[in-house]
């Protein structure tokens, strides 16, 4: 049995905005330490000014959900947005040979696993697809980049928050946990533990941070936990205060 009551259907695009879609996939487990801990996992399809396809974070695939994302488009972009969410963009990219795959600085060198990179965020600032911005908040352990589709005015995160729900969490012992870190909806926001790794960049973040405010935001998309379908400007002043 998995950990988390999931979010079904699974593997299916489900729409979340204009020109925007989330697919929930399979739970996974992340190495911490010499334990792991299971996560949701989530990506955002989103549709660009040109008509094709941007998918952040891609999740496990299977041919039923390469099926579903032809039958929206052409598949433009592959993004790999933060140093842990890169796993399945080989999958995706052995799929879609001919679309390009976006990433944060330094993954190259970090990932336990290979795929082609050939864009940068912060780097190659004129890769970046119509209809899409981006700012990357700079962390010791983990860098991330956040994005704003405005076609749906949805600001799309991965790590930096989470918001669990209690509810939906079938151990005990893990939902102390994620209640303990500070990613327990209503009011989730990064961990305790990431947040903590941003500290010696703490200037950087605050600078990045006030970029992302600043964005015209009502929806809130992340990897794991309930995203926010509306109020999503005050969400985010709520659950950036700590790098403000």
């Amino acid at each position: 049995m998995s950990s988390f009551v999931p979010y079904a259907p699974l593997d299916v695009p489900k729409p979340f905005g204009e020109r925007l879609w989330i697919v929930d996939g399979p739970e996974i487990r992340m190495d911490y330490g010499p334990a792991s801990i299971p996560f949701p996992t989530r990506m955002t399809v989103a549709r660009l000014d040109d008509g094709r396809l941007w998918l952040h974070s891609p999740i496990a695939p299977d041919a039923a959900l390469f099926d579903a994302i032809d039958a929206l488009g052409e598949v433009a972009w592959l993004v790999a947005p933060n140093s842990l969410h890169y796993w399945y963009v080989a999958d995706w990219q052995h799929r879609y040979p001919g679309a390009r795959t976006l990433a944060v600085p330094g993954l190259a060198a970090k990932a336990k696993r290979a795929f082609r990179i050939d864009a940068t965020v912060g780097e190659d600032e004129a890769a970046l697809p119509g209809g899409i911005a981006a700012v990357l908040v700079p962390g010791t352990a983990v860098t991330e980049a956040v994005f704003h589709h405005r076609a749906s005015r949805t600001v799309i995160l991965t790590d930096l928050i989470e918001n669990f729900e209690p509810a939906r969490i079938r151990s005990r012992l893990l939902r102390w946990l994620v209640r303990l870190s500070g990613a327990a909806h209503p009011h989730g926001k990064a961990p305790i533990d990431l947040r903590l790794t941003f500290r010696p960049a703490r200037r950087r973040v605050r600078a990045a941070v006030a970029e992302i405010l600043a964005w015209d935001c009502e929806r809130v998309v992340m990897a794991h936990g309930l995203p926010y379908a509306e109020g999503g400007a005050a969400e985010l002043r709520r659950a950036f205060a700590w790098a403000t």
